[in-house]
């Protein structure tokens, strides 16, 4: 733990009017005006300098013309994940893209065909959903188990749900919104089921380094699984620079990623442009001690929040995340109307949260709080919350 705090994540940064879709979309998403958003999976604190001026400097320059990886752009990303992650990785293994979600859905199109069947944990993060109906494949839920708001991996279920149509294993991990860091024998065994079975394994870490526990890449456990996953990352959640769009994938396999890769040069997403490469240089070079403190400020204001909750005799409930800044909360003993719920967060708390629902049926009766912003504003919105609950 850092002696002394350096960062200031209780500054106050206005977004509206920025084009921003957490601020400025509210009334296209939500059909309400003047609510406090605290939705969408970016954060309310201003990027690291290191990164910002990183940014300008290399605008000073004047010319945005088309960019490549560079050498230090590979061994920046393998000295990362061996660095935070304790993860080898060669870089003929790693593909740059410009999303983890244009990834997914090239991955989908690279290893299977229409109606071939694709296997999700839910409730899981929605896109997942859209890519996989999107490009014509066969949804299958194998839905984690739940007790006292925390989830496993229902082993016997899924092994239950696959069949010779059965071609992909999508894990979320860590896992949004549940906030699970999986467990290493969690991840072997689901890694066991893959290699039995013939699934390849397209591992979504983009939460990889806001965690509070130890984290494993599924890749990692061993060469055997290593060869049937495809790992897909980004700085973007870690240092929210989403909006610079700048991703990439792993694979150990040569002939998974050559398929891979054909496929996300057919949909025109292994293009990152100029400031995407600048920013990630800059987060994975002198990010690191921003990244301590930011951890050190999240988990404060999930425990603000648990705290908050109790002190208020609250019957709303979440499980403590072990990754992620998203607090998946439990309105089940308020009431069991979902619908109703949701209503009465948007028109008399005046509150944006995820609905639960968009996640999977699973969700019912659980809203998704995005708890990256500063403490003022988080505590202001749990006092809205509180009273009309």
């Amino acid at each position: 733990m850092l002696n002394k705090i350096k960062y200031n994540f209780d500054e106050v940064i206005d977004r509206e009017n920025t084009d921003c879709a957490k601020y400025d979309a509210l009334e296209f998403y939500f059909n309400e005006k003047d609510l406090q958003p605290l939705w969408v999976a970016d954060m309310d604190f201003k990027t690291p300098d290191v990164i910002n001026n990183a940014i300008i400097n290399r605008a000073k320059h004047g010319v945005y013309g088309y960019a490549k990886p560079s050498k230090d752009t590979y061994n920046l990303v393998k000295e990362w994940m061996k660095k935070r992650h304790n993860w080898e990785i060669e870089t003929s293994w790693i593909k740059f893209v410009n999303g983890v979600v244009p990834a997914y859905s090239a991955a989908i199109e690279a290893f299977t065909n229409v109606e071939d069947e694709i296997i999700v944990q839910t409730p899981v993060y929605f896109p997942l959903f859209k890519s996989i109906k999107a490009n014509g494949r066969k949804l299958i839920k194998n839905s984690l188990k739940e007790k006292d708001g925390y989830y496993t991996m229902d082993f016997e279920d899924l092994k239950s749900k696959i069949t010779p149509k059965t071609k992909l294993m999508v894990l979320c991990s860590p896992h949004n919104p549940v906030g699970r860091v999986w467990d290493k024998e969690e991840l072997k065994a689901l890694g066991q089921i893959c290699i039995e079975n013939n699934l390849i394994i397209i591992s979504d870490e983009i939460h990889a380094d806001l965690v509070f526990k130890k984290f494993t890449p599924m890749a990692s456990i061993s060469e055997e699984i290593s060869k049937i996953t495809l790992t897909l990352n980004s700085p973007g959640k870690t240092f929210n620079i989403a909006g610079l769009n700048c991703a990439y994938a792993i694979s150990e396999n040569e002939q998974l990623l050559k398929n891979f890769e054909k496929e996300a040069q057919k949909r025109e997403i292994s293009s990152i442009n100029v400031f995407g490469f600048t920013a990630l240089q800059a987060a994975y070079t002198h990010g690191e001690e921003w990244l301590e403190e930011l951890l050190i400020y999240l988990k404060s204001n999930i425990t603000f929040t648990k705290d908050y909750l109790i002190s208020q005799d609250s019957k709303i409930s979440f499980f403590e995340p072990e990754a992620t800044y998203l607090l998946w909360l439990n309105f089940k003993k308020i009431s069991n109307n979902h619908e109703q719920v949701k209503q009465k967060l948007l028109k008399e708390a005046k509150v944006a949260l995820n609905d639960g629902t968009s996640f999977g049926i699973e969700g019912k009766g659980y809203f998704r709080l995005n708890c990256a912003t500063t403490k003022a504003n988080l505590e202001k919105a749990l006092g809205k919350i509180v009273t009309y609950f």
